[in-house]
């Protein structure tokens, strides 16, 4: 989805950008391409613990643009991609050794969880680490 981000750079500042979707959201980069770059984890962030309803809709490029703190500053859109919200459980099929997997089913009886949950809680550890 497609959301305005109003843009400013202050003399001896970063690139800051405002979403008016997401109130209070600011990001701050030490370029324009970084700072587009970003905008996907600050929504993420932003969205953490929100209930995926909460997630808003995009205001049109003339509403942003209309608003005091747009005035004298640019306006781009950016890419949000709201999959990051979507809990639907999908089945994979994954390619494991023998010996790996059953230390991994190991692993996980110990832990009381059952194979696929301690993957994915151990994976996302990994990931977000």
């Amino acid at each position: 989805m497609r959301y305005p981000m109003i843009v400013y750079k202050s003399d001896g500042s970063d690139y800051c950008g405002l979403l008016p979707d997401f109130p209070g959201l600011f990001v701050a980069e030490k370029t324009l391409d970084e700072l587009v770059d970003s905008v996907q984890d600050a929504v993420e962030t932003w969205m953490d613990g929100e209930a995926p309803e909460a997630f808003p809709a995009p205001c049109s490029l003339e509403q942003a643009a209309a608003r005091e703190d747009a005035r004298g500053r640019a306006l781009v859109m950016v890419e949000i991609d709201p999959a990051f919200l979507d809990d639907k459980v999908e089945r994979i099929n994954i390619t494991v050794p023998r010996y790996a997997l059953a230390m991994i089913d190991r692993a996980a009886k110990k832990a009381g969880k059952k194979r696929s949950t301690f993957l994915v809680e151990r994976a996302l550890a990994a990931a977000t680490a």
